[in-house]
């Protein structure tokens, strides 16, 4: 008999993380209160594709860096319970100590054995400014680390992309380019509610027990949003 909570039929746990960059350069244009709208604009989508996948319980965090890194959302929250708080920007990128923070809470330890691949989705406008591929080594020799799917999202032209790409770790899958505030809406969304589904399907499941290129057959990546009227809405 099965010893599992609930038997067979069990939920198993998907943490989903946001990462966000509040350097001082996040202040500019109104980049990040478009990050805050566009989060709490996926919400509800996100709360609805995860009551249709019963099958995996959604469990949402975010981290936040700048002059270091800390857990902006430090408890691991049903999707359903996920209230967002507003993010303020000023600092530096210390990217490479928010992968260390993602490091220590993806040890086996604190992960369940049973858990679905764990989606990690980064944003940043610029350049680390600390140490940042010592913190993804940190992360990737996590066994969770290696196994996450990992997407990240470019705002604006000044992003490092090779970082972010580090970061993917998979050529086939590049950094998610959002220029305005619209395209920002589109590509948070499309984490929140395609990437999460595809990771909470049985499919998923399979997958996560072997070595693949891909830990979760990713969907289609959205259409970059129609241009905005005025230049000054680009970043």
């Amino acid at each position: 008999m099965s010893k599992l909570p609930g038997g067979a039929l069990a939920s198993r746990p998907l943490h989903f993380v946001w990462i966000a960059d509040c350097s001082g350069s996040m202040g500019l244009d109104g980049k990040i209160q478009a990050l805050n709208n566009a989060i709490r604009e996926a919400i509800p989508h996100m709360q609805q594709v995860a009551a249709e996948n019963p099958n995996a319980q959604v469990l949402v965090r975010a981290v936040a860096f700048s002059d270091g890194a800390r857990w902006h959302l430090a408890q691991p929250t049903p999707v359903a319970d996920f209230r967002w708080q507003d993010l303020k920007a000023g600092g530096v990128t210390d990217m490479g100590q928010a992968m260390k923070l993602l490091a220590e809470q993806l040890q086996p330890e604190t992960m369940p054995a049973r858990a679905l691949p764990p989606v990690l989705v980064l944003i940043s406008d610029g350049q680390p400014t600390d140490k940042f591929d010592t913190g993804l080594q940190a992360l990737m020799e996590q066994p969770w680390g290696k196994k996450a799917v990992r997407i990240a999202i470019a705002i604006g032209d000044d992003a490092d992309l090779n970082v972010l790409q580090k970061f993917i770790g998979h050529p086939e899958f590049k950094p998610l380019q959002a220029n305005n505030a619209d395209a920002l809406v589109r590509y948070i969304k499309w984490a929140s509610t395609e990437v999460l589904k595809s990771a909470s399907s049985p499919a998923s499941q399979v997958l996560d027990a072997r070595e693949s290129a891909v830990n979760v057959p990713l969907p289609a990546v959205p259409e970059a949003a129609p241009g905005p009227e005025s230049a000054a809405d680009v970043w």
